[in-house]
């Protein structure tokens, strides 16, 4: 599987557990839609560099490349379950957390 098959099935998996979690957080009320907007705007901040307000495409797959590499615990240039499970998304704890 190339390289760019793995980010966008990293990123897929990111972005589905992101959803899920934003899924539960609106559950609760319009307080816990204010705490998925504050999350979506850390996870922003945490990918735009250039810092302008914007995530571009080049920004978006750097981000999505670092977090592959940095759950890939192995090094084995694959996510598997147990690495996956054990994933902290950066922008969720509003730190980085999990995996190395």
């Amino acid at each position: 599987m190339s390289w760019k098959l793995k980010i966008i099935g990293a990123a897929a998996a990111i972005l589905a557990m992101a959803a899920l979690a934003g899924t539960a957080l609106a559950a609760d009320s319009d307080q816990s839609l204010a705490a998925g907007e504050a999350h979506a705007k850390r996870l922003l901040m945490l990918m735009d560099k250039d810092k302008n307000g914007k995530v571009s495409r080049q920004e978006f797959m750097n981000f999505m490349s670092e977090e592959f590499n940095r759950l890939d615990i192995n090094k084995d240039g694959e996510l598997d379950v147990s690495e996956l499970s054990q994933a902290q998304i950066r922008g969720f704890s509003g730190k980085k957390t999990g995996g190395r």
